[in-house]
C-alpha cells in the first residue's frame, strides 16, 4: 500500500469561485502538478460538499484509473439515522466520483459519541462485504478520540488495514488529540497510518507569534507549513500525509519540499522542540499538570486536561476546541460538574483558583 510520494492530496478545502462553487479549472492544474511530481493518493469524502464531483472532472475523467488511488469515507453524521442511509453513502460516492471502485475506504470520524452507530448499523461487516465484491480494495477508519478507544477498536477489528489520525507537532502531546499516543498504538498493532491535519487545518501555516519568531530566526526561506509537514512525514509507518491544499501556490509550496523529501536535521528537530515548548508555555492558566487535584476529585473531573484545552484555543477554530474538550471529558466529569468542594485547591502546588477557572472553562461546553 506504499505510495510513490508521501504527500497525499486532501480534497476537503479545494479552491472556490465567487459563487462558492469549486474552481475545477484550478483543481485540474493542481492535479496535474501533483501527478507530475509522483503523487498518487487522493482523499475525499461523501460529506465534503462538491469534492467527489470535482475529483471526477479534474482527475477521474482525465487520467487512467490505474495511475492513482482514491480514498473516500462513510460517516455516521447526526442526520444518518438508519443502516440503510449509512450504507447508501458508498453508492452515492461511486456515482458522484465515477471512480468505479475505491482503493481506500474509511469509516469516518469515529469518536466516543458515534462509535456505537458503526456497530449498530453493521458497518464493520459492510466494508468487508464491499471488499469481497471489489468495490473497495482496502478499508480502515479515521479517528478523533482517546488512545483507550483506539486500542479497543484495533483489538476488536484486527483486520482493519490502516488508520487515519490527526497528527501534528502542536498536538503531539495535546490530551485533546493525543497525536503521539494514538500513533504509537497504531505502530504497536502494525497498522499503516494516514496523517490528517498535519498543518492543523491551516493553523500551523500561520502559527502563534512565539512560534513564528522561532522559525523566522532560522531565516531559511521555508514556509511555516513546511516545518509542520516535514515533522510528520519523517515518521515511520505512514501510508500518506494529507494536505488540504486550496490553491496552486499551496500545491507548489508543498511539492517544493515533499517531492524530494529530506527528514529534519538534528538542528531542525531542536527547532521544533522549541516551538512545541512555545505552545506549551502559551498558558492563560499556569497549570503544570501534576494531577494532585484529580486524585481526590469526587466528580472525576480531568482538571489539567480541561485547562490544556483552554490554553490551546488561541488561533484555533471553535469547533476544534470543543471537539478536544469532548475528548478529554468523555466518560469523566465536565467543568460544569464541579461541586466546589475545594479539595483540588487545597492540594494545588501552584495555588490556582481552580473552582473559578473551571467556571471559566464551562464556555467550552457550548
Amino acid at each position: 500500500m506504499q505510495q510513490t510520494l508521501k504527500l497525499g492530496f486532501g480534497l476537503m478545502r479545494l479552491p472556490r469561485l465567487a459563487d462558492d462553487t469549486i474552481d475545477v479549472e484550478q483543481v485540474k492544474v493542481m492535479v496535474d502538478r501533483f501527478i507530475e511530481a509522483g503523487g498518487t493518493y487522493f482523499d475525499t469524502a461523501f460529506m465534503y460538499p462538491g469534492s467527489e464531483e470535482a475529483m471526477k472532472k479534474a482527475l477521474v475523467e482525465r487520467y487512467p484509473r490505474d495511475s492513482y488511488t482514491v480514498a473516500t469515507k462513510l460517516m455516521c453524521s447526526p442526520d444518518i439515522d438508519s443502516e440503510e442511509k449509512a450504507k447508501q453513502e458508498v453508492l452515492t460516492s461511486l456515482e458522484r466520483s465515477g471512480a468505479g471502485y475505491f482503493d481506500y475506504y474509511l469509516l469516518h470520524a469515529i469518536q466516543r459519541s458515534n462509535v456505537h452507530k458503526y456497530e449498530e448499523y453493521h458497518l464493520w461487516d459492510y466494508v468487508k462485504e464491499l471488499k469481497e465484491k471489489g468495490i473497495i480494495r482496502h478499508y480502515g477508519f479515521s479517528f478523533h478520540a482517546d488512545p483507550v478507544l483506539l486500542e479497543e477498536l484495533l483489538q476488536k477489528h484486527p483486520d482493519v488495514e490502516f488508520v487515519q489520525l490527526q497528527m501534528n507537532y502542536a498536538d503531539w502531546e495535546n490530551p485533546g488529540v493525543n497525536s503521539r499516543l494514538n500513533y504509537e498504538i497504531c505502530r504497536k498493532y502494525n497498522k499503516p497510518v494516514v496523517v490528517m491535519e498535519p498543518v492543523k487545518g491551516g493553523i500551523l501555516a500561520d502559527p502563534i507569534p512565539a512560534a513564528k519568531a522561532i522559525f523566522d530566526r532560522e531565516n531559511n526561506g521555508m514556509s511555516y507549513a513546511s516545518w509542520a509537514l516535514r515533522f510528520i512525514a519523517e515518521k515511520e509507518g505512514l501510508l500518506a500525509v494529507l494536505s488540504g491544499m486550496s490553491s496552486i501556490a499551496q500545491m507548489e509550496d508543498n511539492l517544493s519540499f515533499m517531492k524530494d523529501f529530506k527528514p529534519l536535521t538534528e538542528h531542525e528537530e531542536e527547532v521544533i522542540k522549541e516551538v512545541q515548548a512555545a505552545y506549551d508555555a502559551n498558558k492563560a492558566i499556569p497549570c503544570t499538570a501534576c494531577h494532585y487535584c484529580t486524585k481526590g476529585c469526587p466528580m472525576n473531573i480531568p482538571i489539567p486536561e480541561i485547562f490544556t484545552v483552554e490554553n490551546r484555543k488561541e488561533g484555533s477554530p471553535e469547533f476544534r476546541t470543543k471537539r478536544e474538550y469532548v475528548i478529554v471529558t468523555q466518560d469523566r466529569g465536565k467543568a460544569s460538574d464541579c461541586i466546589q468542594c475545594g479539595q483540588c485547591e487545597s492540594v494545588c502546588p501552584q495555588h490556582l483558583p481552580i473552582i473559578e477557572l473551571l467556571q471559566q472553562c464551562r464556555a467550552l461546553e457550548g
